[in-house]
């Protein structure tokens, strides 16, 4: 018989102590295993609290992205240092922002794959690859991109590329359920972060210029039932409506426009939280086609399109909707960051909803009832004069609807500020905007054909692309700006501006430690002082950045991290833009502490195209039909007139150029569908996909001969 001693009462009560779950400094519980990302609604409301994790999308449910800790702040943050790096292991565009709950991060990577590490040491503790097919990424207009992860109650949510929301055990990474959460025969995808809000799993999706009806859905975060959805335009009236808001939004639309791929409208991004009003704000993507001519002929506004929809989460009942841009036709979407905020307005205190949409404009709207108190441009724009208070709506100038004529727009369609969430710091009142500057022109196609599938934009691709003429590519080059803009939402006025070398700039951080974080497109991550935009200290990532940076603290000790890795748009289609001051993507989790010396493997490579392009036969006909055909079927992957950012092969280096067949065998006949190069034989005849051929042939002597110039210079 084996024999126990019995311990004493002073070693039992010791035991119970250790026990119990016991918070650090900053208000975190030790994770356990079968114990991490324990979140919940009330977590996440009292965030303050425990302002060492960074619990959900944009920290707490109004999205500011403003942190309450100051251990590292504009006294001290020229100490900072890389604590660790993590390699991500791609060479797309990242995009995410990581979570940080009880000692854990948890973010994701292109392709949607989500890594779980050690937030203090970086250590990996799993990871998961959803197993994403790379022909999905035909249906991408903007890389293969995710922006992060939603945590509830011991699990994680992740929409796939493709279209899943899968809930992972957030101890091991192993999959709880998983559902499609669209039809996956139409070109969906899903590129947003979900955001869980009573208990409910919240997912958009993307997709509007290659032809789909937009909606918000909730899962029950438990089971992965379907717990409501709201569509976003209205289907074939013939059939019916979901509801009166869809009845009342037909009321504005006109056409056929469920027959070009459904409307568009798509939820892709931004969506905040109030708990006190119990509303979900979400903002709504653009139109299938963008030309409102086309999809909506005869005018209309055309809700929800480029609206900010307010809604009950439990249900999805539609509360009340505020549109940034009537009738839109230049995919001036309003799907980017929203941040909820109480600030003065006209000598009172209001509860705020606050917007910089891709239109110029910046908004600030009442959230209870979506009133708007004001609208003024954080950029020059020329599309509208003003925003007119008595109808809430912009007073156009009438020649930017490009009906008659081309017109040259600022905004571009990568608008004054994309996705890259800006932020709210209470104690300075300033929004923090990572603003971008570049015209785009807009004009009638030719003709216009419906493709299910493909990106149907309906406006002149020629018209819309680059000159000719170097020196007016040149020029166009001059009028890319970017910039971080210090906004004072109060008086709608700049307080300050930082302009950088070129727009696609990453997200914004700010902190209570008067400081604002921003990565750079070329390379570097940089502290501000909030008050007054002064650079306090940088560091260079090798890379470009365009995720937003997290602060964080364990043990005591505060953290900044921040997620790199050149991508996106901007990258893939302003290739003559961005091979000049291109970095290589490197994708990685940089973390920083203060005193801490570590430093990254050389980088020993840049992107560069060897040019070595056969002899040009084609007449000047076909090089008008591949001009033509490669902007509406090739410009949005490998980059405007040929040119390429680098992330996806440059056309004009490829030895296929050599091969006609092999090049047919590609283009036509969807010989690399596997890789991500979609097949076009229902699109393109055999004829035009030799002139495409054609035309990169031509684009590749003319890129050798300003090579073979410059290097003459």
């Amino acid at each position: 018989m084996r024999h126990f001693s019995f311990p004493t009462l002073s070693v039992l009560l010791a035991a119970a102590v250790l026990a119990l779950p016991a918070c650090n400094q900053s208000g975190q519980r030790p994770a356990s295993a079968g114990d991490q990302a324990q979140v919940d609604g009330k977590r996440i409301e009292r965030a303050d609290r425990e302002p060492g994790n960074w619990m959900t999308h944009g920290r707490t449910y109004s999205e500011q992205r403003y942190s309450p800790l100051q251990r590292i702040n504009d006294d001290n943050v020229d100490e900072l240092g890389l604590a660790w790096s993590f390699d991500l292991q791609t060479k797309r565009g990242i995009e995410s922002t990581s979570l940080v709950v009880d000692r854990v991060m948890y973010t994701t990577g292109a392709w949607s794959i989500v890594h779980a590490l050690d937030a203090r040491t970086g250590r990996l503790l799993w990871s998961y690859d959803p197993k994403v097919p790379k022909a999905k990424a035909e249906h991408t207009c903007c890389d293969v991109v995710n922006r992060g992860v939603a945590a509830w109650r011991g699990q994680l949510f992740l929409g796939t590329l493709d279209g899943r929301l899968v809930a992972l055990d957030a101890a091991t990474g192993q999959v709880n359920w998983e559902v499609e959460t669209l039809d996956a025969t139409l070109p969906y995808t899903i590129t947003g972060a979900p955001r869980v809000v009573k208990g409910k799993v919240l997912i958009g999706n993307g997709g509007a210029e290659f032809g789909v009806r937009g909606y918000l859905s909730a899962y029950d975060a438990k089971t992965g039932e379907l717990v409501w959805r709201f569509y976003t335009v209205p289907g074939n009236p013939e059939l019916g409506f979901e509801n009166d808001a869809m009845r009342m939004a037909a009321e504005t639309w006109n056409g056929q426009w469920w027959k070009l791929g459904g409307g568009g409208g798509t939820v892709w991004d931004s969506m905040a939280y109030d708990p006190e009003l119990d509303l979900l704000y979400f903002g709504v993507g653009n139109g299938t086609p963008w030309n409102q001519e086309i999809r909506s002929p005869g005018g209309g506004d055309n809700l929800f399109l480029s609206s900010i929809v307010a809604v009950r989460p439990d249900t999805g009942e539609y509360v009340w909707h505020y549109q940034t841009t009537p009738g839109e036709t230049w995919d001036y979407t309003a799907t980017q960051h929203i941040i909820l905020a109480d600030i003065e307005h006209e000598g009172r205190t209001r509860k705020v909803l606050m917007q910089a949409p891709k239109n110029g404009f910046f908004y600030v709207v009442d959230r209870a009832t979506g009133e708007l108190l004001s609208a003024d441009k954080y950029i020059n724009l020329n599309w509208a004069t003003h925003v007119d208070m008595a109808t809430g709506r912009p007073v156009e100038v009438p020649e930017a609807r490009y009906k008659d004529a081309p017109f040259t727009l600022v905004p571009s369609y990568l608008g004054g500020h994309n996705w890259h969430p800006m932020s709210y710091n209470p104690d300075t009142g300033l929004v923090y905007i990572p603003v971008l500057d570049m015209p785009a022109a807009y004009a009638q196609p030719p003709e216009f054909k419906y493709y299910p599938g493909v990106s149907n934009i309906g406006t002149d691709g020629v018209i819309g692309g680059l000159p000719d003429d170097q020196a007016e590519r040149d020029a166009i080059g001059a009028l890319m700006q970017g910039r971080l803009l210090a906004w004072n939402p109060t008086t709608q006025e700049a307080a300050w501006a930082v302009e950088h070398r070129g727009p696609w700039n990453g997200g914004t951080l700010t902190t209570a430690g008067n400081l604002v974080l921003q990565g750079t497109a070329d390379g570097k991550l940089v502290a501000y002082a909030a008050d007054s935009g002064e650079v306090l200290w940088d560091f260079p990532t090798q890379t470009g950045v365009v995720a937003p940076p997290i602060t964080y603290e364990v043990d005591g000790e505060q953290y900044v991290s921040v997620n790199v890795g050149w991508g996106g748009a901007f990258a893939l289609v302003f290739g003559e833009y961005v091979q000049s001051e291109s970095l290589p993507n490197v994708s990685r989790i940089l973390t920083f502490k203060l005193g801490a010396d570590g430093s990254l493997p050389d980088v020993d490579w840049r992107p560069t195209v060897v040019f070595n392009p056969p002899p040009l036969n084609a007449d000047q006909a076909t090089l008008a039909i591949g001009h033509r055909k490669f902007q509406d079927f090739c410009m949005g992957c490998h980059g405007l007139n040929a040119v390429s950012g680098l992330l996806i092969p440059d056309l004009r280096g490829t030895a296929y150029l050599w091969d006609k067949q092999g090049w047919s065998d590609i283009v036509h006949g969807g010989a690399r569908a596997n890789k991500g190069m979609p097949k076009f034989a229902e699109h393109l005849s055999k004829d035009e996909v030799q002139a495409i051929r054609s035309y990169v042939v031509q684009q590749a002597h003319r890129g050798k001969q300003l090579r073979e110039a410059a290097a003459g210079n």
